[in-house]
């Protein structure tokens, strides 16, 4: 035996935390990397095989898994129901009926659920998270499942999810508003029936989000409107079915009559005649067709007057959802880029390409336009030969809006909206396609541009006539702000502060023109990751991080009603609405404390106050940040293995199109924001949340801290730096490094002890001479260490407000997980190199796949290592040939040996290593 026992975790976490006192007498000693050396040579030496890893892996998933469930446990502060009830109970406790009317018809928060790429954990991974925390048992026989298969994640698998967590959520709302109509009914028992609660309001974009996908065809987007209606009307069915049969079974006739839509709009839709006939069948009258339920809600509005306390009680829930929800799951998102509206429009007021869509020329013209425009009809077949996306986006909607749901507004996002040409341009087809009565336009702001601009923006969209015309008719001014890609940009606390002073600037500008009489919709969109939005502290700075109570003030000073709306994104978001306990307790938080609720008479924040600290700390931060972003060693290090350590979470690519063989020079802007900060988990280090913080002090520290401890909004942005840097190790960044460190391979065989690896290791070391990944990794280290070491002075001026009682077993858990990794890629890349060689194929050389191991390609290594060493030929039994043959003898066999010794190995080892992502990703909380 070599070196200590390492045949469990508690025997590498005492192992690590050993390695760990040795920094003390040589600084850049290295104890995740030691670990992962020793590890590798046990593998090597036959001491552990590659189950006995799988072991320690498995377990140190179920950790993951517990940690992750007592987390939501504690954000959500109580899950049992009963509890929840009392929690309601206690907050409606207006005095007078007008007041609680008031109060509980405003939706706390419009929730919109989201399906980018975070569908990390199996189906049996949420559902034992989900339930461990609903139950408040995180025991491993609550949690720790047995890590099947991974999903194949389609649009049609995310859609499903939505709806699953859309359904939960409304079930949960049914029961908020029973409480409330009880409440209300022993109150003021005259008039509890005049009640018509809306505590929360419901939202997807799943399947109509166009914005970098080209995979979403109009029929897609058709298909699920029908489906989330036929859904719906279902639901209501069912819940009236004992109390009101009539309006049931006209409910149950209606989804049926939708179900066989859905089938028709589910066929393979790419001939006319195919066009023609599902059209014509969801157009024509039909007995059965129902596009508006207000006649159904006046209805059942009517029965309740009239009827006794508990009947009335039960219709007047389900007219509650009718209102809120309408013929379909809930509101739809559709989205588009401000490209696609501008190459639309430009067809319009400017097909000799000669206009810039910036200028003044350009919006005069748009001015003219609009002015010009009458409402043209359109039919399916209108919107099946479309080619233009944005076009395309509004014939669906109005298609829609005609024949599936004529109630129900739909929201426009544009992605990327710089230009006040682009929002006229959406007002423009709206108009053209007779929907700008329901169709809210709402430019989203999250580049480094838009944010700096976007004060301007506003300005000049707000002086519009015509904007201001179709806001008044519409009821609000809606826009969207991003907290994933802006903290991608300019780091998550430059992007929390900018978006910020946005939203105050949005507030301005509406009092400016006159824009008081209308509501402020704003959408803030993040992940639940810190790096994309998510405070994870408590569920207090989680709803205050994308809208602070400053924000909200500047509208309540201004009288204009806050309508905020948050999004819950894909796998992550969904947990928060995994079960009916989990779905209780989101909402009942909500409703608890408005998300457009703050005192307007509170005295101003000292951050707000300071500006002369406050604007040069987030400048400060903000250079920093934008400066990794410029920097080839930033860029270098994060796409060192491409995406290759990430699971495939979704159905949405990670990466925008480009040259696969192009992952040297790969752009950090070619990769969205999900991967970019999935890939900092998983080196170690969540870069654009804590780093320039350090920086931003030095040289005024005192000062600055004095103003982040006495400022409300300064206490939580250090909470979510503290957050992060309790899972931040630099060490783990620099050990990624030393696995591309020539001198390190050439080395390790040096004492003799390693001989039958030896030829392997002077390969690697032959290989790597010329790489530049390890001097990459060190500089980005020390960039980072630097500015660390700032910090750590300046948060010894801070008191911790809520320190982690287990933050030093979550630190040693992270360092075992990225060692037992680091073994794992040592295996495959000595693997790599062991493989016997073999003749080019394809223009694909040996150094070719050696590289696509180094960057972690590993399907497409390994799919290279099968076609040149296959182990599946046709047989010579499978020949009815007369003539007999002695060839092929034993000697003829193929290369299953080479399988079994290199390439399944390899394959193990990938795998076991994306094991370990997910593992990661739950200390983390999120994925991304």
């Amino acid at each position: 035996m070599t070196g200590p026992a390492l045949t469990t975790v508690a025997d590498l976490t005492a192992r690590l935390q050993d390695l760990h006192k040795l920094t003390a007498q040589t600084p850049l000693y290295n104890p995740v990397f030691q670990l992962g050396l020793e590890l590798s040579r046990k593998l090597e030496n036959g001491e552990m095989s590659l189950d006995d890893i799988e072991a320690l892996v498995a377990e140190m998933e179920c950790e993951g898994l517990r940690a992750r469930a007592a987390r939501l446990d504690r954000i959500l502060e109580t899950i049992p129901v009963e509890e929840n009830d009392a929690r309601i109970d206690a907050a409606a406790d207006e005095e007078d009926f007008t007041a609680f009317a008031v109060r509980w018809q405003r939706p706390a928060a419009h929730v919109v659920f989201t399906a980018h790429p975070t569908f990390l954990l199996t189906e049996a991974q949420t559902e034992a998270v989900a339930g461990a925390a609903s139950s408040g048992d995180h025991s491993e026989a609550a949690v720790c499942v047995a890590s099947a298969e991974r999903d194949t994640i389609t649009l049609d698998y995310e859609h499903g999810k939505a709806m699953a967590a859309i359904a939960r959520g409304q079930n949960a709302r049914d029961r908020i508003n029973g409480r409330l109509f009880d409440i209300a009914a022993s109150r003021w028992p005259k008039r509890w029936k005049s009640l018509q609660p809306m505590p929360v309001r419901f939202a997807t974009w799943v399947g109509y989000d166009m914005d970098g996908r080209t995979d979403i065809g109009w029929s897609t987007s058709i298909r699920y409107r029908l489906q989330e209606k036929a859904m719906r009307l279902a639901g209501y069915a069912a819940s009236l079915k004992e109390i009101e049969p009539k309006i049931a079974e006209k409910l149950e006739r209606a989804a049926a009559h939708t179900e066989d839509m859905v089938a028709r709009f589910s066929e393979d839709l790419a001939a006319p005649e195919d066009v023609s006939e599902a059209a014509n069948a969801l157009t024509a009258d039909h007995p059965d067709k129902l596009i508006s339920l207000s006649s159904i809600i006046t209805e059942l509005e009517e029965e309740a007057r009239h009827g006794g306390k508990d009947a009335a009680r039960k219709l007047l829930v389900v007219a509650a959802a009718m209102r809120a929800d309408g013929l379909g799951m809930g509101w739809i998102h559709f989205r588009v880029n401000s490209s696609q509206l501008q190459n639309a429009i430009r067809r319009r007021m400017d097909p000799d390409g000669k206009l810039n869509l910036a200028s003044q020329a350009a919006l005069v013209r748009m001015r003219e336009l609009l002015g010009e425009v009458r409402p043209l009809k359109s039919n399916f077949a209108a919107l099946a030969i479309e080619n233009s996306t944005a076009v395309r986006q509004f014939l669906a909607m109005a298609q829609i809006l005609e024949h599936i749901d004529a109630d129900a507004p739909i929201r426009m996002l544009v992605a990327e909206c710089e230009q006040p040409t682009t929002v006229l341009a959406a007002l423009y087809f709206a108009k053209m396609f007779g929907v700008e009565d329901k169709v809210d336009v709402s430019p989203l702001f999250e580049t480094e541009s838009a944010l700096e601009h976007g004060g301007r923006f506003l300005d000049a969209v707000l002086s519009e006539p015509a904007y201001r015309d179709y806001a008044r008719k519409r009821g609000r001014v809606s826009i969207q702000t991003g907290f994933s890609d802006a903290g991608r940009f300019v780091g998550q606390i430059p992007a929390a502060l900018a978006i910020e002073r946005l939203q105050g600037r949005l507030a301005e500008a509406m009092a400016a023109n006159g824009m008081v009489d209308v509501a402020a919709l704003i959408f803030n969109t993040g992940g639940e990751s810190m790096g994309r939005g998510c405070h994870p502290t408590d569920i207090e700075d989680r709803f205050k991080w994308q809208m602070s109570p400053w924000a909200r003030r500047r509208f309540l000073r201004a009288g204009i009603r806050l309508e905020p709306e948050l999004s819950f994104q894909g796998g992550d978001g969904y947990l928060w609405f995994g079960s009916d306990e989990l779905a209780l307790a989101t909402l009942s938080r909500m409703a608890e404390k408005p998300l457009w609720a703050a005192d307007p008479r509170a005295p101003t924040d000292v951050f707000y106050r300071r500006t002369d600290l406050s604007l040069d700390f987030y400048r400060a931060i903000r250079r920093v940040q934008h400066g990794h972003l410029e920097s080839a060693t930033y860029s270098r290090a994060i796409t060192a293995f491409g995406l290759g350590m990430l699971n495939d979470t979704g159905s949405r690519k990670s990466r925008r199109q480009s040259d696969l063989n192009a992952d040297r020079t790969m752009s950090l802007r070619q990769i969205r924001a999900i991967p970019h900060n999935a890939v900092l988990q998983q080196l170690g280090y969540p870069v654009n949340v804590i780093s320039g913080v350090g920086t931003a002090s030095d040289g005024n520290r005192e000062e600055i801290a004095e103003m982040l401890q006495e400022s409300v909004r300064g206490r939580q942005l250090i909470r979510l730096v503290r957050a992060a840097n309790a899972l931040a190790s630099i060490k783990t960044v620099a050990a990624y490094g030393e696995l591309f460190n020539s001198a390190y391979w050439a080395s390790r065989p040096y004492r003799g002890d390693e001989q039958h690896i030896s030829e392997a290791c002077l390969t690697l070391a032959e290989y790597l001479t010329k790489d530049d990944r390890t001097g990459v990794f060190r500089r980005l280290a020390s960039r980072l260490r630097v500015d660390a070491m700032k910090l750590y002075k300046l948060l010894e001026l801070i008191p911790d407000e809520a320190p982690l009682p287990d933050r030093e077993h979550t630190r040693r858990s992270l360092g075992v997980l990225q060692s037992l990794r680091i073994a794992l890629f040592k295996h495959m890349f000595l693997r790599a190199v062991m493989v016997p060689p073999f003749s080019r194929a394809n223009d694909i050389s040996r150094d070719d796949v050696l590289e696509m191991f180094f960057s972690l390609r590993v399907d497409d290594g390994l799919a290279q290592l099968r076609r040149a060493f296959p182990i599946h030929f046709p047989s010579i039994n499978d020949f009815a040939v007369d003539e007999p043959s002695d060839y092929p003898d034993s000697s003829a066999s193929g290369y299953a040996q080479i399988h079994r010794d290199f390439i399944d190995p390899i394959a193990r080892s990938h795998t076991l290593s994306l094991r370990i992502t997910t593992a990661i990703a739950n200390e983390f909380g999120a994925h991304g």
